[in-house]
């Protein structure tokens, strides 16, 4: 098992009489990515704040490499970096002035920042580009020069916070090589995104937040083997169908795309019901067998949460 470089123990942070983290607790290994998945309002902003030291928490612990995101601030700044949501680059400065520039304000000598620079322009394939302005560039040039500029300083770990939102397919799946990449070359990558097909293709381990607290922590295998096996799913072209048949079998309703689905169970649960709804007179449209998605487990689990949360109000 690799060594942690970040641990959180029971972090707790409000703001007022609203409760933000309640007792937060995970683990990041060493040269891994860690997404952290959550509804807006479920506490992934304050954590990563926490932990880049932008915030401090009321009361628990956050450590990165050892040192202590409060008591020891300044030390962990120099192990890690942070990248927003949005290219953080100015538009009028060439790629390769913007490397220069930002790593002399991360008071680089002259010698590394031109060294640094080099090297990164071409692992982010932006040699032939370094002359140009920002400004001529596209989104994922301009999210690979942004986070080339938060590797200058070698950090160990990276915190990305949806690293490709509005990104086209094509620089999408770029970045996720890239990202990759930078875990085998043992950098640490903790990420936060919307996109839930991202966190199933890049992380190592996912841990998902609901009202300040993770209520489920695994692989995305691990994680869709909770909600169980394959479903059945049910497509219906005509509405009056769709509307008989939900009255008939009992299944998740999805109304906009017309479609129910429903666990597998046994071969020969699912011929009864395929015969309930030929005796009625309803044919779907479509019939089939889907495996589950980060998806549905995260609709599973905010689902099963606020119901509780409901129960104990």
């Amino acid at each position: 098992m690799k060594e942690s470089i970040i641990s959180v123990h029971d972090l707790k942070k409000s703001y007022g009489k609203h409760t933000v983290l309640d007792g937060l607790n995970f683990e990041v290994e060493c040269g891994s990515i860690f997404a952290l998945l959550g509804e807006n309002g479920a506490g992934k902003t304050t954590t990563v704040r926490i932990l880049s030291t932008l915030i401090q928490a009321d009361s628990g612990i956050a450590a990165i490499a050892g040192y202590d995101t409060h008591r020891e601030s300044e030390s962990v700044k120099q192990k890690i970096s942070l990248t927003g949501q949005y290219a953080s680059v100015d538009e009028l400065l060439t790629g390769e002035e913007n490397l220069m520039m930002m790593g002399r304000l991360n008071h680089l000598s002259r010698h590394l920042v031109k060294k640094r620079t080099a090297e990164l322009l071409e692992q982010f394939e932006l040699t032939n580009a370094a002359k140009k302005q920002v400004k001529t560039y596209s989104g994922g040039m301009r999210r690979r020069l942004d986070i080339a500029i938060s590797l200058l300083a070698s950090p160990k770990v990276i915190f990305l916070d949806e690293p490709t939102t509005g990104l086209d397919p094509r620089s999408r799946k770029n970045m996720w090589n890239l990202i990759q990449q930078l875990a085998k070359d043992g950098v640490t990558i903790f990420l936060t995104t919307q996109y839930l097909e991202e966190a199933d293709q890049l992380a190592d381990k996912i841990a998902v937040i609901d009202n300040g607290k993770i209520v489920e922590e695994g692989t995305a295998e691990e994680l869709k083997c909770m909600i169980g096996e394959e479903k059945l799913e049910l497509t219906f072209n005509d509405l009056y169908a769709f509307q008989n048949a939900q009255e008939l079998i009992q299944g998740q309703v999805h109304d906009n795309e017309r479609r129910i689905s429903i666990h597998t169970g046994s071969t020969e649960s699912l011929r009864q019901l395929l015969n309930t709804l030929h005796e009625h007179g309803i044919e779907p449209s479509t019939v089939t067998f889907r495996k589950p998605t980060l998806d549905d487990v995260f609709m599973d689990i905010t689902s099963r949460k606020r119901k509780e949360h409901s129960a104990n109000a």
